[in-house]
């Protein structure tokens, strides 16, 4: 099963290898992480995507509570959350090829941020089934050179 976990931690040095340590230790290969500042400058949310055993899930979720570091940890379920992920990604274009990628770009909301004679950068933000269908499309054209941030989530209510 897949699991998306956001850990709020304090924003103090080795938290990150502490967490991450705990993951590697029971065997769980983190599929994406991704780190950064909450509002508050003491903190910040660790979104952690992995694959595993809800047994063995809930068990490091319980180690993870015991952390100093840790103020909070919350294993999202379906629904539970709203998520985003944000590529980067660099397309092969020749004149032919240029309308019809703007034209997808527009479909997809997606932002073209760099213009080359042979080459496009295309920014996208979305949730993973929108990111993985537009990459899937943009390899037809040839995908030069892909940046994906990993997702991010946050509780819908609270």
């Amino acid at each position: 099963m897949r699991h998306t976990i956001t850990v709020l931690v304090e924003n103090r040095f080795g938290v990150l290898t502490r967490i991450a340590g705990l993951f590697s230790g029971r065997g769980f290969n983190i599929e994406t992480l991704n780190v950064g500042p909450t509002h508050r400058e003491d903190t910040s949310r660790m979104t952690i995507v992995v694959k595993g055993d809800d047994r063995v899930l809930d068990q490091v979720t319980r180690q993870l509570n015991k952390l100093v570091d840790v103020i909070e940890v919350q294993d999202f379920r379906e629904g539970q959350y709203v998520d985003r992920e944000l590529i980067l990604i660099k397309v092969r274009i020749d004149s032919k090829a240029r309308a019809e990628v703007m034209q997808i770009c527009d479909i997809f909301r997606a932002k073209i941020v760099d213009v080359q004679p042979k080459n496009l950068t295309i920014e996208l933000t979305g949730n993973e089934s929108k990111v993985s269908k537009f990459i899937a499309l943009m390899e037809t054209f040839g995908v030069l050179d892909l940046a994906r941030t990993g997702k991010v989530a946050i509780e819908r209510k609270k």
